[in-house]
């Protein structure tokens, strides 16, 4: 495990770097890392990893709330790559609980957080216990919350005393015209549902498309007047019971 000066050392040195050098040089020191896949950010990350034949362990969130393109999506980039996908599922009995208390929409009059707690906050917390580093397809242009984010750090919502977790964002410096163009060039999959104007995509009930000149983040939670469009899984820790 890398302490938090070596860190801070590898994140310097990996500043002028492209993504594909970057994730050669994670999976050197942190061989174990996992690829967090949502979107097509991190598809293109599993591209470069496939290229470099490294070893490849991908997990996604299975909400129960995604779209119908999205579970498609997530089978074809399971096919094209010829690899295992672990789904994360929420609690059962907390959801339950939720649906029984408040019903299916609750997140429209009371907000996101506890919806995005249970579903995907939670699950995450539970695979990242019981490893060292995770390697996500976030960008700086994403959100102004993102504005600052380094290349490699120490995740300040999942680490604990006893288990510190190491948080990879080897796109951090990309922007989104540089991701599609990767995408067309080498034709890797991508959920149908950009090609009808959605850019940022989550759960169906919060997500719809974006009109011109729209930022990509203004398609989630739009109900909700936050100038800062998160779930939770990239901000500062949220509850922790599960």
């Amino acid at each position: 495990m890398l302490s938090s000066k070596e860190i801070g050392k590898l994140n310097d040195s990996l500043q002028e770097l492209q993504p594909k050098e970057i994730l050669k040089q994670v999976f050197e020191r942190l061989p174990s890392a996992l690829i967090s896949f949502s979107g097509a950010e991190d598809v293109l990350l599993i591209e470069l990893a496939s290229k470099l034949s490294l070893p490849l362990q991908v997990f996604t969130l299975d909400t129960g709330r995604l779209h119908p393109q999205t579970y498609r999506f997530i089978e074809r980039v399971r096919s094209h790559y010829d690899m295992p996908i672990e789904m994360l599922s929420p609690n059962s009995e907390r959801l339950e609980k939720l649906i029984k208390s408040k019903g299916l929409y609750s997140f429209y009059e009371d907000g996101h957080e506890e919806c995005c707690e249970i579903r995907k906050v939670a699950p995450l917390r539970r695979k990242l216990n019981g490893v060292d580093a995770w390697i996500t397809g976030q960008r700086r242009d994403q959100s102004p919350s993102r504005a600052e984010m380094p290349i490699i750090e120490l995740d300040s919502q999942f680490s604990t005393e006893s288990h510190p977790v190491i948080k990879v964002n080897p796109l951090a410096d990309w922007s989104s015209t540089e991701v599609w163009n990767y995408i067309r060039m080498f034709d890797i999959p991508y959920n149908e549902l950009h090609d009808s104007g959605y850019v940022s995509i989550g759960c169906e009930p919060c997500t719809k498309p974006i009109g011109p000149n729209q930022h990509e983040r203004e398609g989630r939670w739009w109900w909700e007047e936050a100038t800062i469009k998160e779930c939770g899984l990239h901000l500062a820790k949220l509850n922790t019971e599960d």
